[in-house]
């Protein structure tokens, strides 16, 4: 069933939920809203094209869940606590099927997070999503990518490298995007490329601790580099540190994996800096929180991001 522009727009407001915050949410020009005294407003963007983001054939459930996630992992590496958000919908049809599917996913994982979908807009065109996310972080509290200072500890989150490999298998025909496959190693990659989580808890313990923090979406290398370029110093890596998981290397090998971890992307893990003073307290953290944290180099003066015994490429970018 086709939908028109005006029920498609109630079908996700049927969806979305209020709170007290919302003054004025899905439904006029604008959404008003009442922002937490002390607080700073975190904002950010992105948006979602078939075919490059994701592949065509991706399900519709999984690319709403990953439309949100790639935002909300913004936010965590901001240190800051999810609130609100719009979103913009350019679809070839709107077919009623494929809208319930996408607001199944896209609220799962909006609702796991309390956040609110407060307005947006719908187009006919090529599939592309756009949301923009507001978060909320005390004064003085948020994490950025200047921070970082010579002497500081370089730590990492989770494992690097799971989805570019999923991708890779994507690409060989060795990996279908649409179903879960009984294969362990397999499914745990479609997984980690398809519904990526935002490590928001892990962004909120960081704050006062982090020096400097970024989420891992173009490839570690690369997204190190913002940190490196914003705090004019130079990152250390030590390659025999960064954390591979199992499945990957079951699927792509030890240099494979390593290559997919190092300039891949799309993890939305956290990397972040912080004092080496902090060392035991963040080891005590790892073993609190999931997934666990890994120390993987260090800052010192100078600049650039120096990576011994590796000379392949930096990570991803657009246009390049």
């Amino acid at each position: 069933m086709s939908l028109a522009e005006f029920a498609l727009i109630e079908r996700i407001r049927a969806r979305s939920k209020g709170r007290d915050d919302i003054v004025l949410g899905i439904g006029d020009d604008a959404a008003l809203l009442q922002p937490l005294a002390g607080h700073w407003l975190a904002v950010t963007a992105d948006t979602l094209n078939s075919g490059v983001h994701f592949p065509a054939e991706t399900r519709p459930a999984d690319i709403g869940w990953k439309t949100l996630a790639v935002n909300l992992s913004d936010l965590a590496a901001m240190g800051a606590t999810p609130a609100w958000g719009t979103l913009a919908l350019s679809l070839p049809s709107a077919e009623a099927e494929w809208i319930d599917a996408f607001a199944d996913g896209f609220f799962a994982l909006a609702d796991a997070h309390d956040w609110r979908l407060i307005g947006g807009d719908t187009t006919r065109g090529p599939l592309s999503l756009s949301v923009t996310a507001f978060g909320q972080v005390p004064h003085g509290q948020a994490l950025r990518r200047d921070g970082a200072q010579a002497g500081d500890d370089v730590w990492v989150s989770g494992t690097l490298g799971d989805a570019a490999g999923a991708l890779q298998l994507w690409k060989r025909g060795e990996l279908d995007v649409t179903r879960i496959t009984p294969d362990p190693t397999i499914e745990f990659l479609r997984q980690r490329l398809l519904r990526p989580t935002p490590r928001i808890a892990l962004g909120l313990a960081l704050r006062g601790s982090a020096s400097a923090a970024v989420d891992v979406s173009d490839g570690l290398l690369a997204d190190l580099g913002h940190i490196a370029e914003s705090s004019d110093v130079a990152v250390r890596v030590d390659v025999t540190q960064i954390p591979l998981s199992v499945p990957l290397r079951r699927a792509l090998g030890d240099d494979g994996a390593l290559r997919c971890a190092l300039h891949g992307g799309d993890d939305y893990e956290l990397c972040f800096t912080a004092p080496r003073s902090l060392r035991t307290t963040l080891g005590s953290l790892s073993r609190g929180v999931s997934p666990p944290l890994t120390l993987i180099g260090a800052v010192s003066t100078g600049t650039g991001v120096h990576c011994e015994g590796y000379s392949g490429p930096r990570g991803y970018e657009h246009f390049s």
